[in-house]
């Protein structure tokens, strides 16, 4: 998904661009992302290469890694003032990766249907023309919404639910129904997160330019009424 959270940075609101992230690099929740985004091919060979429920698992176990680590370099970048535009984006690439990974692993081992994977492949695609629109028009990212952070955290623990219902287990057939039914809400809340960052970027793109916006601002000294 295309919008940013604590994590990375600040995105802008209708009222205009708040302040600006830094151009930090080497920074604790940078470190942090890197980790998560190395961490999907891993995740990949745990639920594709082994096949087994040991991999299956070891794979759950690196998605709850993933989520708390999310939760955790947005309380530390906040605490210690090192959001970063890097941050801004490694942590929502991380988030979408292990989604994307997920949903295409869970695809293939007939886990879930292709049209699910089509519903949110059309959401991230929807996503990132708006993102273009704004970037073309001079703004940045969206700032995100509590709805969509809740859909994102529904599906990545709905999803491993989905993997252990599929195993021949005593637990298999609550994990299937919660996993479908965190599932479906996800699935519902992403698009409706959608529906409003749409409503969000159409406020921006109706509103002046950041460039238009800093030209109107007065000289120091300089009276605005010329």
């Amino acid at each position: 998904m295309t919008h940013q959270d604590d994590g990375g940075g600040r995105g802008y609101t209708a009222a205009g661009p708040p302040e600006e992230p830094a151009d930090q690099v080497l920074t604790i929740p940078n470190a942090i992302s890197v980790a998560r985004l190395a961490g999907v091919p891993v995740f990949l060979w745990l639920v594709l290469g082994l096949r087994s429920p040991t991999g299956d698992w070891c794979a759950i176990g690196l998605l709850i890694a993933a989520g708390v680590s999310d939760w955790l370099d947005g309380k530390i970048a906040r605490a210690l003032h090192q959001q970063s535009r890097l941050g801004q984006l490694l942590d929502p690439a991380a988030d979408r990766l292990y989604i994307v990974a997920t949903v295409v692993a869970l695809a293939i081992r007939v886990i879930i249907p292709w049209w699910l994977v089509a519903l949110l492949a059309a959401r991230e695609v929807l996503m990132a023309g708006v993102l273009w629109l704004l970037r073309r028009h001079g703004w940045g990212a969206l700032q995100v919404s509590f709805v969509g952070k809740t859909a994102t955290l529904c599906l990545l623990y709905a999803l491993p639910l989905l993997f252990l219902g599929h195993h021949v287990a005593a637990y298999a057939e609550t994990a299937r129904v919660a996993g479908w039914t965190m599932a479906i809400w996800g699935t519902a809340l992403y698009w409706c997160a959608a529906l409003l960052y749409i409503v969000q970027a159409r406020r921006l793109l109706t509103a002046d330019p950041p460039s238009q916006r800093e030209a109107r601002v007065p000289a120091s000294g300089e009276s605005r009424s010329g």
